[in-house]
C-alpha cells in the first residue's frame, strides 16, 4: 500500500485546513489509520487514529475537539480536519496505516507498517 497526503500549507491562527491521505496498490479497508506529526528535533507524535469498520477515532488531547478524522473507504481516502490552528500545530503530519495495532497501541508510531511521505503544515499567530 502506498500513502500519498496532501492539504497542508500556510494557515493563520482559528483557520482550518484538510488534510487528505489517499492509497493506492491496495485497500485501505483492512487498515486501521493514524496521523502522526513531527517537528524538527522532535520524536513523532500521535495526533489521531481512526478504526477500520466502526470508524470510531481517537485523538491526542492535544488535538481533542478541533480536530476530526473520518475515512471513505470507497475512496480508499482519509481525511483529517483540522479547526481552530494554533501555532503549536506547526508540523510534518504523516499519515500511517496498519492491520495489526491494537487500540491500546494506537499511539505507537511502530505499529504503523506503511507511511505517507508527510505534507507541512504551518500556522503562524
Amino acid at each position: 500500500v502506498q500513502l500519498q497526503a496532501s492539504g497542508g500549507g500556510l494557515a493563520q491562527a482559528g483557520d482550518s485546513l484538510r488534510l487528505s491521505c489517499a492509497a493506492s496498490g491496495g485497500s485501505l479497508r483492512g487498515y486501521r489509520m493514524a496521523w502522526f506529526r513531527q517537528v524538527p528535533g522532535k520524536e513523532r507524535e500521535f495526533v489521531s487514529a481512526i478504526d477500520r469498520g466502526t470508524g470510531r477515532s481517537l485523538y491526542a488531547d492535544s488535538v481533542k475537539g478541533r480536530f476530526t478524522a473520518s475515512r471513505d473507504n470507497a475512496r480508499n481516502t482519509v481525511y483529517l480536519q483540522m479547526n481552530s490552528l494554533k501555532p503549536e500545530d506547526t508540523a510534518v503530519y504523516y499519515c500511517a496505516a496498519s492491520s495489526r495495532v491494537i487500540t491500546s497501541a494506537v499511539r505507537d508510531s511502530s505499529m504503523y507498517d506503511y507511511w505517507g511521505q508527510g505534507t507541512q503544515v504551518t500556522v503562524s499567530s
